[in-house]
């Protein structure tokens, strides 16, 4: 799986210490295995991957991250703000068209069975994001990820 740095985001080589980029530190040795590096405190005390998290509670944060000065410039809060906003609109268009389709009097009953799953769906994989921001990882989503990656790049 490719490694990319916490600070520059650039793809990190197997078995490097420190970002050949930038030069900061990129990973830690833990158990013979590498793990996510420790993230760096920005000026407010916060953690990248403690801000990387709380940009998926709500929109509120992730637009907050996205304006204020330190975490604006952190490609790692960055793209996973503008991942949590990508995901809540997508999230807020299929429910629109499911509350759509589910108004069509044959189609209606469907839709009755398929919310709960896909509710649990989100669920799933809103959880998944947020492990994964606080473990340090960039983890994209299909389209969304790699919209949400150009915008983190685009400073």
């Amino acid at each position: 799986m490719a490694r990319f740095c916490s600070s520059c985001g650039s793809q990190l080589p197997d078995n490097v210490n420190n970002c050949p980029s930038c030069g900061k530190l990129a990973v830690q040795s833990v158990g013979g295995g590498v793990a996510a590096a420790p993230s760096q405190t920005s000026a407010s005390g916060l953690t990248d991957n403690v801000a990387g998290l709380l940009a998926y509670i709500t929109v509120v944060p992730a637009i907050v991250f996205l304006v204020l000065e330190p975490y604006n410039r952190n490609r790692f809060i960055r793209f996973h703000a503008f991942q949590s906003i990508f995901f809540a609109v997508a999230w807020t268009a299929l429910w629109i068209v499911l509350s759509i389709i589910g108004a069509i009097p044959v189609l209606g009953f469907a839709t009755v069975l398929i919310w709960p799953l896909v509710g649990l769906g989100g669920l799933i994989i809103w959880v998944l994001l947020v492990v994964k921001a606080y473990g340090g990882q960039m983890f994209k989503l299909p389209v969304i990820g790699d919209m949400a990656e150009k915008q983190a790049n685009a400073v």
